[in-house]
């Protein structure tokens, strides 16, 4: 606006004077004019394109700072979010610290274990294998001794096998003088076939077990059934020793009085069947005794199997 007035002045001053220049002044005045015009025009285009480009520039700063306020909160966070990846981290790397000592420890626990059960199995397999073996021996023991017993002998001789173990059970008339403890004669040939049998088997215990029933004996050298039974059991195991050859050291005596019955004394045959003696051959249980003693010890549950088994074994 300032320009445009100043033009104007600039016209109109001319205009007064032009009556004191000459035309050519007036056609050169004009043109300069105009020439100051087409600036002045030009310099209002320019300055509404920098008023533009300010306005565009200052709209583009704007954005600028907007997307740069954008950017860095999106850093703020992504910084925020690589510390909790790395505390993360740093937990989930001590977790398989502690994950990798553990499984180790595991390792070692489960490789013991196998080893435990492995020696538990193998101890298992000994005792079956030693089992299996007396229980062979006891039934060829019994068909030995049956086949070679008469039938009148039978008769008199209950021959049984239970847990492994042999039970020859001989009446008291076929082995006694009645009332008494000495061994009569009829009994020699008896207990002669059954000695040939202990002698055989090497390997097996013979234990003589005196039973009476429940009738009170009163004897000058007899106290009671304890003692009769006892001195009856005694009777066979040194007839076994002196006569048929037996060694002493395989040989027990022992007395059950009227204490052991197995049936009533309340009739006259039940009294008979209670009155017996009983030659119980057994297996050495020193191979047993010595697996046991070697048993896998340990409190893990893979030696429960091994224990149970011992049980078993003494048991048998």
């Amino acid at each position: 606006m300032k320009r445009n007035h100043l033009f104007t002045s600039l016209l109109t001053l001319g205009l007064l004077c032009a009556g004191c220049v000459s035309k050519k002044e007036l056609v050169n005045l004009q043109a300069d004019y105009d020439s100051l015009k087409e600036n002045c025009a030009k310099l209002e285009a320019e300055k509404n394109s920098l008023n533009k480009s300010f306005q565009e520039a200052q709209i583009q700063l704007a954005e600028s700072r907007t997307a740069a306020k954008g950017l860095e909160e999106r850093l703020s966070e992504a910084q925020i979010n690589q510390q909790e990846m790395r505390n993360n981290y740093a937990v989930l790397q001590s977790s398989l610290d502690k994950s990798i000592q553990h499984n180790s420890q595991e390792s070692i626990n489960i490789s013991k274990l196998v080893d435990e059960i492995n020696a538990s199995n193998q101890y298992i397999k000994q005792l079956v294998n030693a089992k299996t073996k007396s229980d062979s021996l006891n039934v060829v023991l019994t068909n030995n001794l049956t086949r070679s017993l008469s039938r009148e002998e039978l008769k008199e001789v209950d021959v049984k096998v239970l847990k492994g173990v042999v039970y020859i059970s001989l009446a008291d008339n076929m082995l006694y003088k009645s009332g008494s403890y000495e061994i009569n004669e009829r009994a020699g040939e008896t207990l002669s076939k059954i000695a040939k049998i202990i002698t055989d088997y090497k390997d097996y215990e013979v234990l003589v077990e005196g039973n009476t029933d429940n009738v009170p004996i009163s004897r000058p050298n007899i106290r009671n059934n304890w003692d009769l039974s006892a001195l009856r059991a005694s009777s066979v195991v040194q007839a076994l020793q002196n006569q048929y050859g037996v060694d002493p050291k395989r040989l027990s005596a022992a007395g059950r009085g009227e204490y052991n019955p197995i049936t009533d004394n309340d009739t006259a045959l039940g009294k008979q069947r209670n009155r017996r003696t009983q030659i119980i051959i057994t297996p050495k249980l020193d191979e047993f005794m010595e697996l046991i003693e070697h048993a896998p010890e340990s409190e893990t549950p893979a030696t429960a199997p091994t224990t149970e088994a011992s049980n078993n074994a003494e048991a048998n």
